[in-house]
């Protein structure tokens, strides 16, 4: 019986670790761990990266197109139906020629939420084409239970057709002993220990600010730092006198980070997911974090999570928290616990069961 085939747009896939690749990355290496009784066309502009797994199940295809758009609009999905395929996944943007066959993920919908966080040009794009693409899709993924209802409130066309397909910690993502991760840190990076730790492109959802300024008021008593991971982004945080900021760094030295840090700070205002919580605690990192978005979910039991957004009150949060070893240690082995439960084969399967609704 010849097995069905799913287009995949697989632009973002491999390539440097932003959410979205690092989602892409996932859901290939997910698929490869299992029989699903699939074929996948992968479909790129470029060559194939080499984070790309090996499977019998997996051909390449590098599409040349005059531009991004109409190799989203047009070469894609032309190339896709000519080839066979049963179902068209992207991200976001889902061409009207995908016909019934489209699906498309969308992360979150916090260009609605919170549009302030957003560029005008960027919002003002996200907010008419995301809609549209919702509307066209057979179904919509997503990440979460929380996205899920957002999605649902603000593009009601999606009612029905979203499906949660849960992410894991990043597949580069390693824990390491301790007193080696604080060698690495100081080696190759300049950060003595103790210090603190926040990760993400530096946009202002992220709110970057509130672990800045809440670092400014830990007192004497506390020396701690606070460590900035991540691409530069827009809207830039003044680092003050505790802030060090080290720009993108590779994933073993992410793990190193997370594995050394006393405490991962996670302030954000919004998150569809919160994969940077799951990759604080499978490195045994204590998390504190607020509940936006998505991140309450994610932690589960295994986090702090305060939501006030007032510095003073995350300072105190942090004092007690590093001031309590019992706690952090049961919080430590909460999180490793609270990680293992996110898979990418787990991801995927819950992707394959989207598929096959579509293909039936």
């Amino acid at each position: 019986m010849e097995q069905p085939i799913v287009a995949i747009d697989a632009r973002l896939a491999g390539g440097s670790s932003t959410g979205d690749s690092t989602y892409w990355t996932g859901l290939l290496h997910g698929l490869a761990s299992q029989d699903h009784g699939l074929r996948f066309l992968l479909f790129s502009n470029k060559p194939r990266p080499a984070e790309i797994p090996d499977s019998a199940a997996f051909q390449w295809i590098c599409l040349p197109a005059r531009s991004s758009r109409w190799w989203s609009l047009v070469s894609f999905p032309v190339a896709a139906r000519r080839m066979g395929a049963r179902a068209i996944h992207t991200q976001y943007n889902l061409s009207p020629l995908a016909g019934r066959i489209g699906l498309t993920t969308i992360h979150d919908v916090s260009f609605f939420i919170g549009p302030e966080w957003f560029k005008p040009r960027d919002r003002v794009l996200l907010q008419k084409f995301v809609p549209a693409s919702a509307k066209r899709a057979a179904r919509v993924l997503t990440v979460s239970e929380t996205s899920r209802a957002d999605i649902e409130r603000f593009v009601p066309a999606a009612k029905g057709k979203v499906r949660v397909s849960p992410l894991a910690p990043g597949l580069g993502i390693r824990p390491t002993e301790r007193e080696l991760a604080r060698q690495m840190v100081s080696s190759e990076l300049g950060i003595q220990t103790p210090f603190l730790l926040t990760v993400g492109t530096r946009w202002p959802r992220k709110n970057m600010d509130l672990a800045l300024r809440a670092a400014e008021r830990l007192g004497d008593a506390l020396p701690h730092r606070l460590v900035v991971t991540g691409k530069a982004g827009w809207g830039e945080e003044a680092l003050g006198s505790r802030g060090f900021a080290t720009g993108f760094v590779t994933d073993r030295q992410l793990s190193a980070l997370y594995s050394a840090a006393d405490l991962y700070l996670a302030p954000s205002h919004y998150e569809g997911f919160g994969i940077t919580l799951l990759e604080a605690f499978s490195c045994r990192c204590p998390v504190l974090c607020s509940p936006g978005g998505a991140q309450a979910e994610v932690a589960g039991q295994a986090a702090v999570i305060e939501p006030s957004s007032e510095p003073e009150v995350w300072a105190a949060r942090v004092r007690e928290m590093l001031g309590d070893s019992s706690k952090l240690e049961s919080l430590r082995g909460a999180g490793e616990a609270r990680s293992r439960q996110f898979t990418w084969k787990g991801m995927a399967s819950l992707v394959c069961a989207a598929y096959r609704e579509v293909i039936q």
